[in-house]
């Protein structure tokens, strides 16, 4: 029996793949967009090193499946980024992969237009174009790193990497992780238990070798020297909510007990809302009071924004999608994030130039 009757017995066929060289020779990174990655990087390492007091806000689309109306609510954050950089750090979240329990859309770089034809090489060199144009903005942007290829094809052009809650625990991602060349905050699992995250950072800041793909598309051992920027994500769990007082306390001695910052994002949205979008804006809120009552360990947040509130199927005739609405996980209107952002902007301003004296 042969090698060839013996292997890719389910793979229909191989597509030839451009490598990350080629898109991004396609898509260069401009001398504007460069600038705002770097700054990015760096106001958020210095916030996770008490160099900078401001939080930092990872707000955008569920995910991005229209460019053109991504660009809309790009513009409009980065107004309001501007009026409140004294006090809030924002990130623009740029989402192109989704993660599926079953089936559904995976996301506009593995088909990106919507059709099921899965054209991988025109939506990763259409998604590396639009983060081109967010930074060219001035707009920081943030992802979650799924696949383990993804960031060779468009890592020079993010801020900030998210892990999330299913991949947490994977050791390719913490593997990935310990590469990057941005902070990543690391979600808690799906069940609500923070030893994953915790046991991800700690991976994730050691260095590891594995296979990977270098900017020639050539399979390579990547060796790492390990990320010192990973941080807890709190996104509630199967038992609902963890950004109270007392889980807040909880996951403080949790980092402590790992010997790890007290570094602490909280996600808005998922768990955390109880899956209701509408509840994001009181979530912000009460983070903000713990924020003012003299919270120390809560450094960031993250919200699902959309142009328009909640979200919608995806329609046989993509004419009828509605502008500016998820296509995936349901989302508070531009309308709303604005006036929950300069509410907390306000509260906070005086509050936190306070807690790098503590």
């Amino acid at each position: 029996m042969t090698t060839t009757q013996l292997e890719n017995i389910n793979i229909a066929s191989f597509d030839p793949m451009p490598s990350p060289g080629e898109i991004q020779a396609r898509v260069p990174v401009s001398a504007a967009a460069g600038d705002t990655v770097a700054a990015g990087r760096q106001a958020l390492r210095d916030i996770l090193d008490r160099r900078d007091h401001r939080l930092f806000v990872v707000v955008g689309p569920c995910s991005i499946h229209d460019p053109v109306a991504g660009l809309d609510y790009a513009r409009r954050l980065k107004t309001l980024a501007d009026d409140v950089s004294d006090t809030l750090c924002i990130v623009m979240r740029v989402y192109f992969e989704k993660p599926r329990t079953t089936v559904g859309w995976k996301g506009y770089i593995n088909d990106p237009f919507m059709d099921d034809s899965f054209q991988v090489d025109v939506g990763m060199e259409k998604a590396r174009a639009f983060l081109l144009a967010v930074n060219e903005l001035g707009l920081p942007a943030g992802t979650e790193a799924l696949d383990p290829y993804g960031p060779q094809y468009y890592g020079d052009l993010i801020s900030w990497a998210a892990i999330g809650a299913r991949t947490t625990e994977s050791q390719t991602h913490r593997e990935m992780s310990s590469g990057l060349s941005t902070p990543v905050g690391f979600k808690n699992a799906t069940s609500g238990d923070l030893t994953v995250a915790t046991n991800a950072i700690l991976s994730a800041s050691r260095p590891h070798s594995f296979l990977g793909l270098n900017s020639n598309g050539q399979v390579s051992i990547v060796r790492t020297r390990g990320n010192p920027h990973g941080h807890v994500v709190l996104r509630g769990g199967e038992n609902g909510p963890n950004y109270d007082t007392v889980s807040i306390a909880l996951a403080e001695a949790a980092l402590a007990k790992a010997k790890l910052p007290a570094n602490l994002v909280v996600d808005c949205s998922h768990a955390n809302s109880s899956k209701k979008p509408e509840m994001q804006p009181l979530v912000m809120a009460d983070i903000v009071s713990q924020i003012r009552a003299g919270n120390n360990s809560i450094l960031g947040v993250m919200i699902e924004s959309n142009l328009e509130a909640g979200n919608q199927p995806i329609p046989a005739d993509l004419s009828q999608l509605k502008y500016g609405c998820s296509v995936t996980d349901g989302c508070i209107d531009w309308d709303t994030t604005e006036k929950s952002l300069r509410e907390a902007a306000t509260l906070l301003r005086d509050v936190l130039p306070g807690r790098l004296a503590d």
